[in-house]
């Protein structure tokens, strides 16, 4: 069993609404030293599964959990999860 982190973030060029938001909260809080925020997305999988895991890793973030046209990814395997 592995256990893999997905991160997900949008890309650069991609206008961030929701940190816009965020940043226009903390600066109404009197945070003002924050310059900018950028929304993004944590997955935790587990994977039970040797063979090709990073194509298989891959594919799901593909096909399923990123949209590619406007978010990056990133993902880390972490190896011998206790069961």
């Amino acid at each position: 069993m592995k256990k893999v982190k997905v991160y997900i973030t949008l890309k650069e060029s991609v206008l961030d609404p929701q940190g816009q938001a965020v940043a226009g909260a903390m600066h109404h809080l009197g945070y003002q030293e924050v310059k900018d925020v950028r929304i993004g997305k944590f997955i935790e999988l587990e994977i039970d599964s040797e063979e090709e895991i990073d194509d298989k890793i891959r594919a799901i973030c593909e096909k399923l959990l990123a949209n590619t046209v406007i978010e990056n990814y990133r993902y880390e395997i972490e190896e011998g999860v206790p069961q």
